[in-house]
């Protein structure tokens, strides 16, 4: 099983994929307790390039009690907040230290561009380690004067603290696999939690180097495990596990239905980051060079698969024909290629799959009555094999067709004329998502208008999916339960305690 393009492939990953892959659980690599393996596929040719363990429910009790025990003895649960800090820190420059490894390693499992990965993927996952390093000692809680009006005779105190909330399942999509792995990993270890985390089939090996990297910056055994596996079996047993206090999934609003309920039986704590279908409105003023680019840039980066991607694009009637040129005119100048390869600028999709699931939505589409501006078909890239979809623009579109109510995840939009603010108001929200919008307008009276009206947990102006690690991530309606980041996400892994004290 040979990776495509070795000779984009540095040395470290050649290294990393000669090695064998092993589940990290209690501190110890492992094999999947019935010896079942997973292939993993190179998404630009179709092709196994390596395995690894395909861990069940048994795995997950192992990796459960491992982190049990470190919770609740040991040198973690001693450890201050301090300590806790510098081993983020230490950890943040481990991954730093292997930037271009993980970058190939992601480009290799999940087909994205390998330059984006490096500048994006990678980088954020060292700040937003680093930042939330800081925090771990930052959290506090409150000193209170208490009225308890049946003890004016006694004096009391009151004060709350934050503990951590114990052990935490976190399962983490194929979309962002070392990014997403980073956003549960970071501020359970902040918060003093232990966790077991269970990459997406699809993309297992970042979280098995990530875990290894975190076995050398130090942390004692158990406090972080990974079992690989199929989310049908390893995911379904972690979310409804007994064990854990709190499961964090970031996924399909399908499946994230499916993870609440089997929590909600545990009455476990849930955070559940999910599915969109994100508006990019386009004002009159806005300039539709820019617009187009913004547009671009809202719905092919990674292929159209994430979370935020700008799927909805409503352009004002007097700017449409414009915009829909020039966004045409980028689908169409786009380089395809394998993500390991540093020219390519639009990668295969995740998998065989993900890439009928959008073709399916593009014929549904045309059979509904839109046309394609740009693509609309699938790519043959060098030998052929790959999971590739050209970049897509869909104009003639109306609101009730599928193509516009239901997340595709690839990297299709959706091109539709408005009249005044009224009405796109309502048709972006006309949705049961809620995870972000953009608005382009040099307008701000007008911007600042439309903000509130727009029903989604982040509206960017003039940009779209840019993240800050100080900005708190979530979604309104189906997109979720919860924010990622900021001073936010503490809340999501650690309990408040009151206490009062008669003196």
């Amino acid at each position: 099983m040979e990776p495509y393009s070795d000779q984009h492939i540095s040395d470290a990953t050649r290294r990393f994929l000669a090695r064998p892959r092993r589940m990290l659980i209690g501190g110890e690599w492992c094999e999947a307790v019935d010896g079942g393996t997973l292939e993993v596929i190179d998404p630009a040719t179709g092709a196994a390039f390596t395995r690894v363990p395909a861990g069940g429910a048994e795995d997950i009790d192992r990796a459960v009690a491992a982190a049990r025990r470190a919770f609740e003895s040991g040198d973690w649960p001693k450890m201050r907040p301090v300590d806790r800090e510098r081993l983020l820190l230490r950890f943040a420059d481990l991954i730093e230290a292997n930037a271009q490894e993980l970058a190939e390693i992601e480009a290799l499992d999940n087909g994205k561009p390998v330059v984006m990965a490096r500048l994006v993927d990678v980088a954020l996952v060292v700040d937003f380690l680093r930042y939330m390093a800081g925090w771990a000692t930052k959290i506090e809680g409150a000193t209170m004067d208490v009225s308890v009006p049946l003890m004016r005779d006694r004096e009391l105190f009151g004060f709350t603290r934050r503990e951590p909330v114990g052990v935490v399942g976190a399962i983490i999509p194929w979309n962002f696999p070392l990014l997403m792995a980073a956003w549960k990993v970071a501020p359970a270890l902040a918060s003093g939690c232990t966790m077991v985390l269970k990459p997406a089939e699809e993309t297992p090996l970042t979280a098995l180097r990530f875990a290894e990297l975190a076995k050398e910056a130090g942390y004692p055994a158990g406090v972080f495990n990974v079992v690989t596996g199929h989310g049908h079996t390893a995911g379904a047993a972690l979310a409804g596990h007994k064990g854990i206090e709190k499961v964090a999934f970031t996924g399909s609003t399908e499946i994230g239905k499916l993870v609440g309920k089997a929590a909600l039986d545990n009455m476990t704590r849930v955070s559940l980051e999910l599915g969109g279908k994100s508006p990019v409105i386009v004002l009159d003023d806005a300039d539709p060079a820019a617009a187009a680019a913004g547009a671009a840039q809202a719905i092919f980066f990674n292929q159209g698969q994430v979370c935020t991607a700008g799927s909805r694009l409503f352009v004002h009637k007097s700017r449409f024909d414009e915009v829909v040129e020039g966004l045409a005119g980028i689908a169409a100048g786009m380089k395809l290629g394998p993500g390991i390869d540093p020219a390519t600028q639009v990668g295969p999709l995740v998998s065989a799959v993900q890439q009928q699931r959008v073709l399916g939505y593009i014929r549904s589409g045309y059979e509904e009555g839109a046309r394609a501006a740009a693509g609309g078909e699938p790519a043959r890239v060098g030998a052929g094999g790959g999971y590739f979809v050209q970049p897509t623009v869909l104009v003639d579109t109306r609101d009730d067709m599928k193509v516009v109510r239901e997340e595709i995840f690839g990297p299709v939009v959706v091109a539709m004329p408005y009249e005044d603010l009224d009405e796109v108001a309502r048709r972006a929200n006309d949705t049961p998502y809620g995870l972000a919008a953009s608005i382009w307008s040099n307008d701000l009276s007008r911007v600042h208008r439309l903000i509130p009206r727009i029903k989604a947990g982040t509206v960017w102006v003039n940009c779209h999916n840019i993240l800050d690690n100080a900005m708190p991530f979530g979604g309104y309606k189906q997109s979720g339960i919860g924010r990622e980041m900021g001073r936010a996400v503490l809340d999501l892994y650690t309990e408040s305690k009151s206490v009062i004290m008669a003196l």
